[in-house]
């Protein structure tokens, strides 16, 4: 385990033991959910790729439009 980790956990340990649940909840849940992205992108490394093209002549061809998070 590095400094780091051990430290972080030493400070959760010091919350209330339905707080460290929580936390301890969420942190498996995040775990879990990178594994889960993980293999989805080891097993679509094409799929994503061509994706990737795709958006790139879209682009290129002048049929995209800036992101303007304040009018979605």
């Amino acid at each position: 385990m590095t400094p780091t980790l051990v430290v972080a956990f030493a400070e959760v340990a010091k919350l209330p033991l339905d707080e460290q649940e929580a936390l301890a909840a969420w942190l498996l849940a995040e775990l879990a959910a990178e594994r889960r992205w993980n293999d989805l992108f080891q097993r679509s490394p094409d799929t994503l790729s061509t994706l990737a093209d795709e958006a790139v002549a879209e682009w290129q061809a002048g049929r995209t439009q800036p992101l303007d998070p304040d009018h979605l």
